[in-house]
């Protein structure tokens, strides 16, 4: 396995990799990886002939009373998780290597950036697909992979790379969990105890919007109902939004039928966390 640390060294080692005809996967990460991560890797492995893990925490994508110093940065065990898992090469540079000056350019999405997490954080999705389309270049993958856990993240960068013709396919992974349902992420590491105990309360109230949904329900706003009477249940839960949308549009529904997707984002103390379930509620 290489490590690169600059866009010069990537750039050779993947004209290397395609002059002998390889077909090269893309997993772009923000490190502390995990086995949500791993999934990725190995979706990549599977698909590919040369696989390509970056690990750089974009600073462009951290709102200013965000985790960007305290975001966990561990970067030897990162190294040896990829290197376990066949990666090919690992890029990590430094933001100096990415944002060599003051950055004037910037790369955007309209409408799916306005609702969920776009609404809480401006800004976050600019820095998300300006990062994706440098790193695009960079790497010029075949195949990028990203996970369904960060569904509004995926579903931008998918339509981001369809309207701007960018000559790669955007694989969305499913979202892996813990026993109990959590989601992996690297920031349950933040998490006490009693906190990561709580927390399990999210995935609770998207079993409860898959229930009432099978059941028959289509009311949007009578399972939104459920689900945060059930997130209200834990105090520690601070509760950002629950919304159901189309699952293209990313806009806001109020009678569930078709391809629809419930996300949730809650605080628990300072510590932000997001989930969702895609699910085709055939017709009504």
């Amino acid at each position: 396995m290489e490590i690169a640390k600059t866009i010069e060294s990537v750039k050779s080692l993947v004209k290397a990799a395609n002059s002998q005809g390889k077909k090269i996967g893309f997993v772009p990460t923000m490190g502390a990886l995990h086995i949500g991560h791993i999934s990725l890797i190995k979706a990549a492995v599977k698909s590919c002939d040369f696989v390509v893990v970056s690990i750089f925490v974009n600073p462009t994508q951290f709102g200013p009373s965000e985790d960007l110093e305290k975001y966990p940065r561990p970067l030897e065990k990162d190294l040896e998780i990829c290197r376990k898992n066949n990666a090919d090469l690992v890029f990590t540079p430094s933001p100096k290597e990415i944002y060599p000056g003051e950055n004037i350019t910037w790369v955007t999405v309209d409408k799916l950036t306005e609702s969920l997490c776009g609404q809480s954080r401006p800004g976050h999705f600019r820095g998300v697909t300006t990062v994706c389309t440098k790193l695009f270049n960079i790497v010029q993958p075949d195949i990028a992979f990203f996970g369904q856990k960060d569904a509004q993240q995926a579903i931008v960068i998918k339509q981001m790379v369809t309207d701007l013709n960018m000559p790669l396919e955007i694989v969305i992974c499913p979202t892996v969990r813990e026993p109990d349902g959590l989601a992996v992420s690297s920031r349950n590491q933040y998490l006490s105890e009693q906190q990561r105990k709580d927390a399990a309360y999210i995935f609770k109230s998207l079993k409860k919007c898959q229930e009432m949904i099978d059941a028959g329900t289509a009311n949007a706003q009578k399972v939104i109902t459920k689900m945060r009477e059930i997130l209200q249940r834990v105090p520690s839960i601070e509760i950002e939004y629950v919304s159901i949308v189309d699952a293209e549009t990313l806009q806001n529904v109020d009678k569930i039928t078709g391809k629809i997707f419930t996300a949730v984002a809650v605080k628990i103390g300072s510590t932000r966390l997001i989930d969702n379930i895609l699910m085709d509620a055939g017709e009504r």
